[in-house]
């Protein structure tokens, strides 16, 4: 195995088991076995869980916010409006995959707590969300898109939670209030 096709075989690993299981839940050591590397070789490439984890919500961020979902959205909607309302389709379609695990920035920020830099980083990230949906406000002519943005994500995460509580409509519910919330921002 080649050195960075040993990073890419821990990072692959490391999203399927924080994605599903959170990040304490999960020790080096099983990374380490699943991988298929050595000890040194994981030490190498990630000079400790943390660093892994970093890693982890960087990919988490690119691969599901920013692809997936942001970039499927905006794909569905011909105006801001629009995209911001099929951001809870996307989620909806998610619900119903047999690999939905909820939202991984704000398991690990309820695992580590605010203050640890793991905690952190997922606040960055959910930020980093907020400020794509406050853009998509602004595109929209929304008041108050700041504000706007805060409330939607609630929203999302409200109807993320409610998913993995075994409702599958929470997105519709979420998508009626997220069009009041919009009429509420309007000039």
């Amino acid at each position: 195995m080649t050195p960075a096709g040993s990073a890419e075989r821990i990072m692959s690993v490391a999203y399927e088991l924080f994605s599903r299981r959170g990040v304490r839940d999960v020790g080096v050591n099983e990374l380490i076995e699943r991988s298929g590397v050595a000890k040194a070789t994981f030490y190498r490439h990630f000079p400790s869980k943390d660093s892994l984890v970093l890693a982890f919500l960087e990919q988490r961020d690119k691969l599901w916010t920013v692809d997936a979902i942001l970039s499927e959205a905006q794909r569905r909607g011909t105006t801001a409006e629009e995209q911001l309302l099929a951001i809870f389709d996307v989620l909806g379609e998610w619900f119903l995959r047999e690999d939905f695990e909820g939202c991984s920035f704000a398991k690990v920020l309820l695992e580590m707590g605010p203050s640890h830099p793991l905690g952190r980083a997922s606040i960055e990230y959910l930020a980093k969300i907020r400020g794509h949906i406050q853009a998509a406000g602004e595109e929209a002519g929304l008041v108050y898109p700041e504000e706007f943005a805060r409330s939607l994500l609630i929203l999302m995460k409200g109807s993320i939670l409610q998913a993995l509580e075994g409702d599958v409509q929470a997105n519709k519910r979420a998508q009626q209030m997220a069009g009041w919330l919009i009429e509420h921002h309007r000039p």
